[in-house]
């Protein structure tokens, strides 16, 4: 068995040692909720069912390793967080998980003993009973970061009543020792963990929710790699082509789905679009006897590089063979069509309308008076040309187009065309058996700003995965992408490389003096400073999480990386924004930077931010609102001195 290493307090009172010893065990419980947070998010289709208890587990086991790393006070009585994860067991997953989560703590402190050990179990049971409690209680009418404060005010005041009512602690004086810094430091440690399983629960949501969007569509949807492969496809997509799961379908291409000569045709068609980056919008495609309307779009990586396309497709073979029957059909029905909906016109063998009901000529306004009964096509395309009542029109050479337009006149064809006034109108021509060609106007404006408003939105959700929805600034995952793509050429190129770490001064108090709308508006005001100290289009700021920041400058050493920093202290400094709990009286922040060459990231990229974020904690532990600098073989040096 792995015995327990505790650390006695000295002196019974708090010490640089003690506090030190407080934030380890904080940073492992952190690590253990966040580790769970992300194992929980990537594997949700597995852990259905099984989420609750499995974080019950979790939380217990952190427990114990937070009673392993605990501070010996007195004889059998201990300092930790054990406190942390049990109340967050009982908040996130109800009785059953802080039962569970309440076991392993229970069993671990009464296998150590001593005279704490009867007080030490019964604490366990008050805080796990107070996260499940609040669960109950608040159900989900409550907002999630409402039952977090009410959880962690539980459990600060169920410690703090704990401390002076059980006979050990008491007899002891652990409350007038080390009573302030165990409750405080357990609601720390229980804000931050509960702050990750928010966050986790949100982005669990975000996810499933595109997920059961793409997969449950009625419509084809998949996406292809730029060999023109299947990555991922949805349910629908998976029964057209007869298989039984979305999963069977993936690394498939259409040469294994459709016949060669078909699978050839899309195959150049796709690499096409991923050749020049134009999407192919409405392309009627054949499987057999089905008809398919295809649209798709060249996918973008965060650097603009095309990675491959998605695609939407519709089943319209109902739709072609109503038009079928209908085209079969309407030599049988009268002329007098006047009260249709769409537009309607008859052209006869040499081209002359013979009828048209006014929905036609109201669908062309410009070229309404050419579009009369014994009017030829060439008149009424001469018209178009005048009016320029189409877009796209050719400039020169209008008789050529004329000519070309009027030769089609007689073909089996759907056309889509925008007028000059922005409207689109769809023209189905289809041939009767005595040569007479039959045209049907439809107004598809709608569907065509629908279609439009789609794509804008798909782009736009492309967008909000790279950006922080506060700041408007690039979030943590655009910002990892982008330090790992400028690293990459750093090493290769030995172009200098720059990092600044920045942090909000005191921005806590600033959330609890003015609340936290104005705190959401202290960091848009700090994320427009520095989005005004970079320069180029190069440099990255990113908002890195809570109030710190974080701005990545390629090819930028530490004089000017210092420039960017005092540039960005200036900016703030004139927005002179009031924080009365600030020994400064306004808003500051504190900026750590680091800047290398390529050969100090040939062996870990992350020493760059290693060394920022300890420039930065300098900055901060010698009274903030200062720059500090610290260079990657520095950090190197004091990791290895220590």
């Amino acid at each position: 068995m792995i015995q327990p290493r505790f650390s006695r307090a000295v002196g019974k009172k708090m010490t640089s040692g003690s506090w030190e010893q407080f934030a380890g065990n904080l940073a492992f419980v952190t690590l253990a909720v966040a580790m769970w947070a992300h194992f929980s998010t990537w594997y949700q289709k597995s852990l259905i069912g099984l989420g609750r208890p499995l974080w019950g587990i979790i939380a217990g086991i952190t427990s114990v390793g937070s009673m392993m790393l605990a501070i010996q006070f007195a004889s059998g009585i201990y300092i930790d967080l054990r406190f942390a994860p049990l109340a967050l067991a009982g908040l996130f997953g109800g009785a059953i998980a802080a039962a569970i989560a309440a076991i392993p703590a229970i069993v671990f402190r009464g296998t150590v003993g001593g005279a704490g050990a009867f007080d030490g179990v019964v604490a366990i049971l008050v805080i796990s009973a107070i996260g499940a409690v609040v669960h109950f209680a608040f159900r989900r009418k409550t907002a999630d970061i409402y039952k977090l404060a009410a959880v962690t005010t539980g459990l600060g005041l169920g410690l703090s009543i704990m401390l002076v009512t059980l006979p050990s602690l008491t007899k002891s004086g652990a409350a007038s020792a080390f009573g302030v810094p165990l409750v405080l430091m357990n609601c720390v440690a229980t804000i931050v963990c509960g702050l990750i399983m928010l966050k986790t629960a949100r982005l669990k949501l975000e996810r499933q929710v595109l997920e059961t969007a793409f997969s449950q569509s009625p419509d084809y949807l998949y996406v292809k790699d730029r060999d023109s492969r299947f990555i991922a496809v949805n349910n629908n997509m998976a029964r057209l082509f007869h298989f039984s799961s979305p999963a069977e379908m993936f690394g498939l291409s259409d040469f294994s789905l459709r016949t060669a000569p078909d699978a050839e045709d899309l195959y150049h068609r796709e690499q096409e679009i991923i050749r020049t980056g134009k999407p192919l919008v409405d392309f009627l495609e054949r499987m057999g006897d089905r008809h398919l309307l295809a649209s798709k779009v060249p996918l973008r990586d965060s650097e603009g590089q095309i990675i491959g396309l998605a695609g939407v497709t519709r089943d319209i073979t109902e739709r072609v063979d109503l038009e079928r029957e209908l085209r079969e059909k309407r030599n049988l029905l009268t002329l007098a069509m006047n009260g249709m909906s769409e537009g309607f016109a008859m052209f006869d063998k040499k081209g002359f309308l013979i009828f048209c009901n006014e929905q036609y000529r109201d669908a062309f306004p410009l070229s309404r008076d050419a579009r009369v009964i014994g009017a030829h096509i060439t008149k009424i395309l001469q018209r178009i040309i005048e009016a320029g009542e189409r877009i796209g029109l050719p400039e020169e050479t209008p008789e050529k187009w004329i000519e070309a337009a009027a030769a089609t006149l007689h073909m089996n064809k759907d056309e889509e065309i925008q007028l000059k006034n922005g409207d689109w109108r769809a023209l189905k021509t289809r041939l009767a058996h005595d040569g007479t060609a039959m045209v049907v106007v439809s107004d598809i404006t709608v569907t065509k700003q629908a279609e439009a408003a789609l794509q804008l939105s798909a782009q736009q959700l492309r967008s909000l995965a790279d950006t922080d929805g506060l700041t408007s600034l690039a979030n943590r995952r655009a910002f990892d992408a982008a330090f790992a793509h400028e690293a990459e050429k750093c090493r290769e190129t030995d172009i200098p490389l720059s990092v600044l770490m920045i942090d909000v001064d005191r921005f806590k108090l600033y959330n609890d003096t003015y609340g936290h709308l104005a705190g959401d508006e202290c960091l848009r005001a700090v994320g427009n400073c520095l989005g005004k100290s970079v320069k180029r289009s190069t440099d990255i700021v990113a908002r890195y999480g809570g109030e710190e920041f974080v701005v990545l400058l390629p090819n930028t050493d530490e004089t000017g990386a210092m420039a960017v920093a005092e540039e960005f202290r200036r900016l703030l400094s004139q927005k002179n924004i009031p924080h009365a709990t600030s020994e400064f009286g306004r808003v500051t922040a504190s900026i750590g930077i680091s800047s290398t060459g390529g050969d100090v990231l040939l062996s870990d990229t992350r020493r760059l931010l290693a060394a920022a974020d300890a420039a930065l904690y300098a900055a901060k532990e010698q009274g903030r609102n200062q720059i500090k600098v610290q260079s990657p073989t520095d950090q190197i040096s004091a990791a290895r001195a220590g």
